[in-house]
């Protein structure tokens, strides 16, 4: 870690495409044992920041800082605002959004780390992925994606992924 023990708001390796959810990576597991990381998801407003997914590995918690943020698991939908704390347990389905009008921006707790990197790896890509590639580069993660589920949620909600 060396010296440095505050990164300010704008630290930290930024991707941020225009219509889609942007990833600023503040805490790499990779650099504190595998333990946790820690990423900001910055979603445009109506941004679906991930298919309907699983994973078997990790539990995520995201904060949200700022904005309306949906988030569906199995099939229950809430919508969390800033200050609320959303859990997403390992091996359960889910997905988050934006679901106002405005930027939304949260914090990504990911415990163990590691997910962050397929996160990173999807930043850089940049474009489209089909599903069977998208399966193929999550499997390794013990991720699996619902591809139907996703595309009737973006359907019913107006999103853009």
């Amino acid at each position: 870690m060396g010296e440095r023990r505050i990164l300010g708001p704008e630290d930290g390796e930024l991707y941020q495409p225009e219509r889609a959810c942007g990833d600023r990576f503040l805490i790499n597991s990779r650099d504190w044992g595998g333990r946790f990381a820690l990423v900001e998801h910055r979603l445009p407003p109506k941004v679906l920041a991930a298919p309907v997914h699983k994973h078997t590995k990790e539990d995520e918690f995201s904060f949200v800082l700022e904005g309306s943020v949906g988030a569906r698991f199995g099939d229950q939908e809430v919508v969390a605002g800033p200050g609320d704390l959303v859990l997403k347990p390992r091996g359960e389905w889910h997905t988050f959004w934006n679901a106002g009008n405005t930027r939304a921006r949260l914090l990504e707790i990911i415990s163990p780390g590691g997910l962050e990197e397929l996160f990173r790896w999807l930043d850089q890509l940049g474009g489209e992925l089909g599903p069977e590639d998208l399966e193929k580069r999550i499997g390794p993660y013990g991720c699996e994606a619902d591809m139907a589920a996703t595309m009737a949620l973006v359907a019913q909600h107006g999103l853009i992924f």
